[in-house]
């Protein structure tokens, strides 16, 4: 009787090559900060596979190296012209409440609402929204999403337990911090009264 083994590294232990979000992220301001504009080029040839798209699907270990080529894809979009490299901060829902200009942001922007609409709405990785979400951030000047927690929200995106599409809405409508310390001051305040 032959005894059959899995492959080195696979298994019960997980996969042979894990992903590492981090690591994509400090390859990708690394780019930036070195000035490696050829590769950062290379990286928003969406349509063409790249050595540069190669080597950011290495963090994405076995399971996930089309998703890390496109979040690299993404990072490369923002970081177009720009000198200091962005590690971002926030969900994309967070991300999405700054795009918009003086007449409103977020939840009182009509665009970064209908934006946000299309995004949370898709069952698939919605790239091309995610896109326009990222060209939009760059137009208005706001920071990006943590490009670490986007890589590590679209690994689960259909996971139900995890529900990002849910808690990207959520962020994305929440009020501001000072707004909400006024609104329970003033709730507060009623509760008090006789």
């Amino acid at each position: 009787m032959t005894e059959h083994n899995p492959p080195a590294g696979t298994g019960p232990e997980g996969p042979r090559f894990p992903h590492d979000s981090a690591a994509l992220t400090a390859w990708l301001t690394t780019l930036v900060r070195n000035r490696e504009y050829g590769t950062l080029a290379e990286l928003r040839r969406a349509r063409v596979r790249t050595n540069a798209h190669i080597r950011a699907g290495w963090y994405g270990g076995d399971d996930h190296r089309d998703l890390f080529e496109q979040v690299a894809f993404l990072f490369a979009l923002y970081h177009q012209g720009r000198p200091v490299p962005s590690y971002g901060h926030g969900s994309l829902g967070a991300a999405a409440r700054r795009i918009g200009d003086g007449t409103g942001r977020g939840p009182d922007n009509p665009g970064a609402q209908r934006l946000l609409d299309r995004v949370v709405a898709s069952r698939r990785i919605p790239w091309r929204h995610l896109q326009h979400a990222v060209t939009r951030l760059r137009s208005c000047e706001q920071p990006p999403p943590s490009w670490t927690g986007l890589a590590e929200d679209l690994i689960k995106w259909n996971d139900r337990k995890a529900r990002i599409a849910y808690q990207w809405s959520v962020e994305f409508h929440t009020p501001p911090t000072r707004d909400r310390e006024a609104l329970h001051e003033s709730t507060m305040r009623k509760d008090t009264t006789p």
